[in-house]
């Protein structure tokens, strides 16, 4: 069982507790204290998908030396001001085979990332891969 539990601080901003582990939360994108909700939602995001492009790519036994995932999003304009628009780009560092790294984002976003199967019932997600070889 996963638990998370909120606790105000001031203004806007709260601590966040998920299974022991603390964050603070701040909602005012004003004072921008601190990752707002949504900010963290997209985070997940990239971290949900990092974590399956690793997976696979290990199970393939590619020679991958780095995987950076960036999101540059949009979001509605009227309440609830919900992501629309996601564009997820990876970065893939190593001698890496380009079909491989194209299968594991594809597996990721249609299969296995669990944020991804949330944020696709109100956000068009895209994806671009860049490989990037190791200097030798």
């Amino acid at each position: 069982m996963v638990e998370a539990q909120i606790s105000w601080i001031d203004h806007e901003r709260f601590v966040g507790n998920i299974n022991g582990h603390a964050i603070v939360i701040d909602s005012d994108r004003q004072s921008n204290t601190a990752a707002g909700p949504m900010d963290l939602v997209l985070v997940g995001l990239c971290a949900c998908t990092a974590t399956d492009v690793v997976s696979i790519l290990r199970k393939k036994r590619e020679p991958f030396t780095g995987v950076h995932v960036h999101a540059e999003a949009e979001r509605a304009k009227e309440p609830p001001t919900v992501y629309t628009c996601i564009k997820l780009i990876y970065t893939i560092s190593g001698k890496v085979a380009h079909k491989a790294v194209e299968d594991a984002v594809r597996l990721s976003e249609g299969k296995y990332c669990s944020v991804s199967a949330m944020l696709k019932s109100t956000a068009r997600i895209t994806t671009e891969i860049r490989l990037v070889e190791d200097a030798s």
